[in-house]
């Protein structure tokens, strides 16, 4: 038996700000911050687990703070009762009244908690020799749903019709497998979209990313001037033409009835969809805007803290694309679930990806997805920015417009401190 003998955290920022890379709507300076952890262990393996939480900045040390004082639960445990049972790591911390009582199931807390769990799923992965993404595809269906936590669940998804959703999902996985391996998983690109960019740097970037990185997607940011909006979308469209799709993204900028009267004023650009129209907590809000704006889709997810405000979102068809992020919730167990539910509502997931280390680590469960849940890639695809990869040990690859399907062990999150430490925080 292996004991876990230390948990180190490192609070990055990296001054995204200076560029106005990331700026949006709602956020119109953030600092891409990664409160990052590292969970070691006496195991003569070498394997450290890693997991993170992404922000924009300040406020990441007090993520950073909050999983040292998760940390202090691990050390002197032993390793392989948690890892061979996962539920079990779970409740050590969701089901600890104490902290739980800070959300409940949300905030701080729970994405710390998330950055913990996707440690110790890193090092499973890793003991498995496996990447995540396969490590959970290739999970038999009642021992992976064993992992999961039902409580609040039942009224949409009960553990049984998990376990036949993962059962069926088991029909071509090896040829899903290979296929997956040979063209990736389709990604689409927000890197000409950011509010503070000029027209000319805009479109000089729709077309680069649609025409030479072979993105069929492309997302611009909304929200802040209905006139500025109307330029940019008609200067977009033209420079990426009719075949490549044009979403865009308000990050929760409006309030109901102003969401709809904007967004109606966008028909004319074909869109894809319309992203976080307004507040991430208001499902009733979401399913009056999808009703109000129809044929254009509302997409939504990626700052909803818990599953169970998905099962909402899905029980009151308040959306048409589902996203998710990797760190927002209680990692992995979490997220499998949000896959889980989307199968059982029939519908597609789009995850948010682009900030510190969230192309690495979504992609993984897209992928799982793919292989083990939906068993299709229509209509799903993988937000990509190009933002600090060169940090990491096996960063993102992008392939004519396609996510290259990690190979390597773990969550892929690991970065090379020896580049990343240039952004230590010092306070």
């Amino acid at each position: 038996m292996s004991r876990f003998t230390a948990v180190k955290t490192f609070d990055f920022r990296f001054p995204t700000s200076n560029t106005l890379s990331g700026s949006d709507a709602m956020n119109p300076d953030p600092d891409y911050s990664s409160a990052y952890v590292e969970i070691h262990t006496d195991a003569d393996d070498g394997v450290k687990g890693i997991g993170f939480v992404f922000t924009i900045g300040r406020g990441n040390d007090v993520v950073c703070k909050a999983i040292e004082s998760m940390g202090d639960r691990l050390i002197g445990m032993e390793v392989e009762p948690l890892l061979d049972d996962m539920k079990k790591a779970w409740n050590l911390f969701v089901h600890d009244s104490q902290l739980r009582w800070l959300g409940p199931e949300k905030g701080v807390e729970h994405m710390a908690i998330g950055a913990v769990l996707s440690a110790l799923w890193d090092i499973k992965a890793k003991r498995a020799g496996k990447p995540l993404w396969r490590l959970l595809a290739e999970m038999e269906p009642e021992e992976l749903v064993s992992t999961l936590d039902f409580r609040y669940m039942t009224d949409a998804l009960r553990p049984e019709e998990a376990v036949e959703i993962l059962k069926e999902g088991q029909k071509g996985k090896a040829e899903r497998i290979e296929n997956l391996l040979k063209v990736g998983y389709p990604g689409y690109s927000t890197a000409a979209g950011w509010l503070g960019y000029s027209d000319e740097k805009m479109v000089a970037l729709a077309k680069e990313e649609s025409q030479v990185k072979g993105f069929k997607q492309i997302k611009l940011k909304v929200g802040q001037n209905v006139d500025d909006d109307l330029r940019r979308l008609a200067l977009a469209r033209e420079a990426i033409g009719p075949d490549v799709r044009l979403a865009v993204d308000a990050n929760q900028v409006w309030d109901v009835p102003t969401a709809i009267e904007w967004i109606n004023r966008f028909h004319e650009f074909d869109l894809a969809w319309v992203e976080e129209p307004t507040s991430p907590d208001d499902v009733i809000g979401h399913a009056t805007i999808a009703r109000a704006i129809n044929p254009i889709k509302v997409a939504t997810g990626e700052q909803m803290q818990s599953r169970i405000l998905y099962k909402q979102y899905l029980q009151a068809n308040a959306f048409g694309i589902m996203q998710i992020d990797a760190t927002r919730v209680a990692g992995p167990q979490e997220i499998v679930l949000e896959y889980l539910l989307a199968k059982k509502f029939n519908k597609p997931v789009c995850p948010h990806a682009g900030g510190v280390g969230l192309c690495e680590a979504v992609c993984h469960f897209a992928m799982f997805d793919y292989v083990a849940v939906s068993g299709t890639m229509d209509g799903r695809m993988i937000e990509y920015v190009d933002n600090q990869h060169e940090h990491f040990v096996h960063p993102t690859v992008i392939k004519n417009g396609n996510y290259v399907a990690p190979t390597a062990p773990g969550n892929g999150t690991e970065m090379t401190l020896e580049t990343a430490e240039k952004y230590l925080y010092k306070g």
